[in-house]
């Protein structure tokens, strides 16, 4: 496998993983690379580098940004966030991996791009849930700076550094996989 597909793998996951924080922003960052000649797309997603697609793609990113803010919405944009981003995620990895037969191409879309989007929004939106039920929904606004942030910083470390941001999704899922066996192990019963 070439050192291009390499890279192009770590960008695709790295970007998959921050669309499981917020769907637009990713692919906006991905639009911005691809208009300023930083990315070179799929010939089939050159699309995604139009001026349209940067314009649309931004203002969806606003939109979703502060939609994150306002109380009860942010629980309802996670009903639906975990389809999207598995979808979003799939297509972030089609996007922009290169020199792979379609199948590995496909499989690899699939799996670590909408598995790693769907599996990083499904804990976002968990947190969320106990952050309202523990604090009334009062600590959700940290929860939502904090998902932007960490979308933020993944996104333009996928681009520049595919590489580290690839290491940064194994620490999620590895931070996110010890928190679910924390939280689920049965509780003892007292007999």
């Amino acid at each position: 496998m070439a050192v291009d597909s390499i890279i192009s793998i770590c960008l695709g996951i790295g970007l998959a993983a921050s669309v499981g924080f917020r769907v637009f922003l990713p692919l906006f960052t991905l639009s911005l690379a691809a208009c300023f000649n930083v990315w070179e797309l799929n010939e089939s997603w050159q699309w995604v580098g139009s001026s349209v697609a940067l314009i649309t793609l931004g203002v969806a990113t606003i939109v979703e940004i502060f939609a994150y803010f306002i109380p009860f919405v942010d629980n309802a944009l996670d009903s639906i966030a975990v389809p999207l981003a598995a979808l979003a995620g799939t297509a972030v990895m089609l996007s922009t991996v290169s020199d792979l037969s379609p199948v590995v191409t496909w499989a690899l879309a699939i799996i670590a791009g909408g598995g790693t989007a769907a599996a990083i929004s499904g804990s976002s939106g968990t947190t969320r849930l106990a952050s309202t039920a523990t604090t009334g929904g009062l600590g959700n606004p940290i929860v939502s700076t904090v998902e932007t942030g960490t979308s933020i910083v993944m996104s333009v470390l996928s681009i520049f550094v595919p590489v580290i941001a690839f290491l940064f999704v194994i620490l999620i899922l590895f931070i996110i996989f010890k928190l679910y066996k924390k939280f689920s192990r049965p509780k003892a019963s007292n007999r």
